[in-house]
């Protein structure tokens, strides 16, 4: 068990405005990271020309940065107790700056690959780090607000990512999708080394290297094989046995896990019920609903309506206002209501919206399409910061760094799973149909099985305690429990 430095407690209020800082400090970071992994596809078709290579073969260079950043999150959780939290952070980030210089100055597509390859190292560490980082700084009481903050990068640059690189591609060049990671990476180092504390463990066990190389052998074909889905490139019979194994290598590392004294991952958090429903099995449903989206929308209107990229970005501006827009008043939602009754009904609402909008046509008012798009912001920003906030409320200081570290691998694997799922549906259904290309139908029947698939997640979460996260919500019912 590891024991971590204890300093002067500060003033409650000196507390949370110095958590709440931490915590935007942390989503710069996060929001440069996110956003990369979305921008960078609407440029491959002009970087294969700059290459002289055919636009299929830059897949590559997402493929390598998937890889990469799956290989080495198991290892994140420990290197931060090791080395210390700040320091780790500081050096993710400078690695993804300087990883992203280079992928800006590529002249050919190995120089490329190799870039990608360091910066998939960088987001690696990135993301786990950054979260135990927010969760040592913020009380309980400030942790909805804490979540909420680095919460916002991953509901917001995917909606903006793709309108961004295509402007960004259009009227400069695509270097630039990468060289603008370089101002950012260095106003994220100022504010780490400005306002982020050192914070460190004093007993860290030796690096459990067995089960390091497991859980990335086992994450990284998991995570290769639905990639390989997406892009429907490789078939479906390679596609499966990677995933088969990497389920089969994962098993053997969670069998590892258990029987050593200091594994590299600690699984007692799945035994904390509000940490195992957010992340392993309602959330991680939930989550597939919630990164389907992002996925699904932008297909609808450019294939399925016919518009331009650019009508479909405007589109994407209202889901992107409704994101926004929930931010103001989760905190107070979850006070009022409670974690179990917001999972629930929101979650529900949520898939509702999905549902329906398999329900548009070409036909369809725009100021009918425009209001679905914001209440389905909405409810996605209320239910992505809900999960988040909800699995760490009830884990204990020892179970940080692993718990993030867990949360991190786990939604890598919703993120590509909602996805795939998306495309499995869409292809599915234009097989059926014989069509060559995809057609309005098909995108109905997307929708509605990833709404299907959010509103079974929603109900899930009935099982949850009434008074579940309250110490975190400060929901009321809570109290009134008290004697």
């Amino acid at each position: 068990m590891t024991v971590a430095r204890t300093t002067e407690e500060p003033s409650e209020a000196s507390f949370g405005r110095q958590s709440r800082i931490i915590a935007f400090v942390v989503a710069v970071s996060f929001f440069m990271q996110i956003l990369d992994g979305t921008i960078v596809t609407t440029s491959l078709p002009q970087m294969a020309k700059t290459f002289g290579v055919e636009p299929v073969s830059m897949s590559i260079g997402i493929t390598v940065y998937l890889l990469t950043m799956a290989a080495f999150v198991p290892l994140a959780g420990w290197a931060g107790d090791r080395y210390g939290a700040r320091r780790v952070f500081l050096a993710s980030i400078t690695i993804f700056t300087v990883a992203s210089l280079f992928c800006g100055l590529s002249g050919n597509l190995a120089e490329f690959i190799i870039a990608r390859a360091v910066q998939g190292v960088g987001s690696a560490l990135m993301t786990p780090v950054g979260r135990i980082i927010v969760l040592k700084s913020a009380r309980k009481s400030d942790l909805v607000h804490a979540m909420s903050m680095i919460t916002w990068p991953a509901l917001t640059a995917p909606v903006i990512g793709p309108v961004l690189g295509s402007f960004i591609t259009t009227y400069f060049s695509w270097h630039w999708n990468f060289l603008i990671n370089i101002p950012i990476g260095i106003i994220g180092l100022g504010l780490v080394l400005r306002f982020v504390p050192d914070q460190r463990e004093e007993k860290v066990a030796r690096l459990d290297f067995v089960g390091f190389l497991q859980s990335a052998v086992g994450l990284t074909f998991l995570l290769a094989g639905l990639e390989f889905v997406v892009q429907g490139t490789t078939g479906l019979a390679p596609s499966i046995g990677l995933i088969a194994a990497g389920v089969v290598f994962s098993a053997i590392a969670t069998r590892h896990f258990m029987k050593v004294d200091a594994p590299l991952l600690d699984l007692s958090a799945f035994k904390v019920q509000t940490f195992a429903m957010s992340t392993l099995s309602a959330g991680s449903a939930s989550r597939v609903a919630i990164n389907a989206t992002p996925f699904l929308i932008p297909l609808l209107f450019q294939v399925g309506f016919g518009r331009t990229a650019i009508d479909a970005g405007t589109y994407l501006l209202f889901y992107f206002a409704g994101n926004l827009g929930m931010k103001a008043i989760t905190t107070q939602m979850l006070r009022i209501f409670g974690f179990r009754n917001v999972l629930v009904v929101n979650g529900l609402i949520s898939s509702a919206s999905i549902g329906a909008c398999g329900l548009l046509s070409p036909s369809t008012p725009d100021l009918l399409i425009y209001c679905l798009l914001f209440i389905a912001g909405l409810s996605r920003s209320m239910n992505f910061t809900a999960l988040n906030t909800l699995g760490f409320a009830d884990i204990h200081a020892a179970q940080r760094s692993s718990a993030s570290t867990l949360s991190s691998m786990l939604q890598q694997v919703s993120l590509l799973l909602g996805v795939a799922v998306a495309a499995a549906v869409l292809n599915l259904s234009r097989t059926i149909h014989g069509g060559e290309t995809l057609s309005l139908a098909d995108f109905r029947w997307a929708f509605l099985v990833i709404g299907l698939i959010g509103a079974i997640s929603a109900l899930r979460f009935v099982s949850l305690p009434h008074d579940a996260g309250a110490e975190v919500s400060r929901h009321k019912m809570k109290a009134s429990s008290k004697p």
